[in-house]
């Protein structure tokens, strides 16, 4: 196992930069169980976001080190489990203030200097730049569809990241959408709703990732829905992702 572990830091060493290797990749510890390779990271965004971002790269690079089919499991430290929520899902969303650029939950190692382009995502690249560029002008929302691995998490962060630079006073606010659920029961669970509202309505911009998460969540599509026409109504930039194709979703309002 150490070997196999040796060879996948070798080669996120090379396709990483410094800042992305040392924040995701070095603290992950590599153990293995019967046919699975287990990875536990130190907390909950690390999950998440090892999950999202490299688990496809892990997998292949264990079916080319092993002479039998293994699986990628990716866990918490046992440290981690009883661990605090991190600030990214607080019960009730505050909205940033105009100097809180880390309230936009950007990382900013991801922008489009970093990004790894190929046939599969140029032209969705290509969009994103041009969104960040002229916000709420060109696409809007913007709609970028693709499978794991593909960099749809990155696009989202490369164009927050681009626009932070160029207006640092936009509100910009990243979020994967099982958080917009988790921010919507919340503000329902301490009769904070109207804070809720004010707060999503208030963006400059809106990025939200796998939108597939809504679906079969009719409470969620509804609020989601008036967001999403307060925010088109006042010129305001939506920026969605997803792993199927639209009218592949089940479980979605057609009117979203």
């Amino acid at each position: 196992m150490s070997s196999f572990w040796s060879s996948c830091l070798e080669y996120f060493q090379r396709e990483l930069t410094p800042q992305e290797f040392t924040a995701w990749i070095k603290p992950i510890r590599c153990t293995r169980n019967d046919n699975t390779v287990l990875l536990e990271v130190p907390n909950r965004l690390a999950l998440r976001w090892i999950k999202d971002t490299y688990l496809t790269r892990v997998q292949h690079l264990a079916d080319e080190h092993f002479s039998t089919p293994m699986s990628i499991s990716v866990e918490l430290l046992p440290r981690a489990i009883n661990a605090p929520e991190p600030q990214q899902r607080s019960s009730e969303p505050i909205a940033p203030t105009r100097a809180a650029g880390d309230a936009s939950r950007l990382n900013p190692a991801y922008n489009f200097e970093t990004f790894v382009t190929g046939r599969a995502n140029q032209l969705a690249r290509a969009a994103a730049i041009q969104v960040a560029d002229s916000p709420a002008t060109s696409y809007n929302p913007l709609f970028i569809y693709g499978g794991v691995g593909l960099g749809k998490t990155h696009l989202l962060h490369a164009i927050g990241n681009l626009v932070r630079e160029r207006t640092p006073s936009a509100k910009i606010r990243y979020l994967h959408a099982e958080q917009y659920v988790s921010d919507l029961v919340r503000a329902v669970q301490h009769r904070s709703f109207d804070q809720f509202k004010r707060y999503y309505q208030s963006l400059d911009l809106l990025l939200i990732d796998d939108i597939q998460f809504f679906a079969d969540k009719d409470r969620t599509q509804e609020e989601f829905f008036y967001t999403f026409n307060a925010l088109l109504e006042s010129r305001r930039q939506i920026v969605i992702t997803c792993d199927s194709f639209p009218k592949e979703i089940t479980g979605m309002e057609d009117r979203l």
